[in-house]
């Protein structure tokens, strides 16, 4: 499927993976933001509200892209109700993790905003749209700044964590940029 846009009579289009990218990423920055308001309900911690709240603005800048490229959009209204099956389970995965305790819902949010980051990085190196890699950057960034919240508040309770989906190296290089 190839989508358009028309912007100052050039068309800008948006390939297979382009356009899967925006509906993962919407989907994606949905689960961190549903995901964050149950831990916070559940654990009271202010990091949860307040990068929920983030989460809720990066959620809106997807939701633009959807509406400029004309594509459905993925994200259903329900908290912790998704349309990608994967990220539908890893939700229930996340939600269990991070309710056996406060430690362990924090590395929720570490493990989240890491798989946010290499998506991102990832979803960058497979376009040339500038409104993509705009956006994308963008929430990168918010990402990296999320990834030092949580790793303060870990700090807090002398807890370490192991990273899954981006290197140490490229961790220990976010976290030194505070």
């Amino acid at each position: 499927m190839v989508t358009s846009l028309v912007i100052g009579g050039f068309a800008v289009t948006l390939n297979d993976e382009e356009t899967s990218g925006i509906l993962l990423m919407r989907e994606e920055e949905k689960l961190a933001r549903d995901v964050y308001l149950e831990l916070y309900e559940l654990w009271g911690l202010r990091t949860f509200n307040n990068i929920a709240q983030a989460e809720q603005t990066h959620m809106d800048r997807v939701a633009y892209l959807l509406e400029q490229y004309s594509l459905e959009d993925p994200a259903l209204g329900v908290r912790g109700e998704f349309t990608n099956g994967d990220l539908q389970v890893l939700y229930d995965e996340l939600i269990a993790a991070g309710s056996k305790s406060l430690v362990d819902a924090i590395k929720v949010g570490m493990l989240i905003e890491e798989l946010d980051i290499k998506d991102l990085l990832e979803l960058m190196k497979e376009t040339e749209n500038e409104e993509l890699l705009f956006v994308y950057s963008n929430l990168e960034k918010g990402s990296e700044n999320h990834l030092r919240a949580f790793n303060r508040q870990l700090e807090k309770y002398n807890a370490s964590y192991d990273y899954k989906y981006i290197s140490d190296e490229l961790a220990d290089e976010i976290l030194s940029n505070r």
